[in-house]
């Protein structure tokens, strides 16, 4: 299984739909470990860790997101593995 890291950027209508917690329990049941933010220019950023199937799997979660969300474009820009995370969190 190889170690896969990646920070990704969604742009669109995806704060205030719940897509922090939802993306949460998605990367939690993948086994992805990192964090979900709010940012100020009105994104939501993802850095993703685990193996590059389930670092995939919650990429392709993120194009179309939680029910009320728009989402526009996602940025993905990979990177080497640390192994930074135990659990994936929200960070406020």
């Amino acid at each position: 299984m190889d170690n896969y890291s990646a920070h990704i950027t969604v742009k669109g209508r995806v704060q205030g739909v719940y897509f922090r917690a939802t993306a949460s329990d998605v990367a939690t049941k993948a086994g992805v470990t990192g964090t979900v933010r709010n940012t100020p220019a009105g994104d939501v950023e993802i850095v993703a860790q685990g193996s590059k199937e389930a670092v995939a799997e919650l990429i392709r979660w993120c194009h179309t997101g939680p029910d009320g969300a728009r989402v526009d474009s996602v940025e993905v820009d990979t990177g080497t593995y640390r192994g930074d995370f135990k659990s994936f969190k929200v960070l406020s």
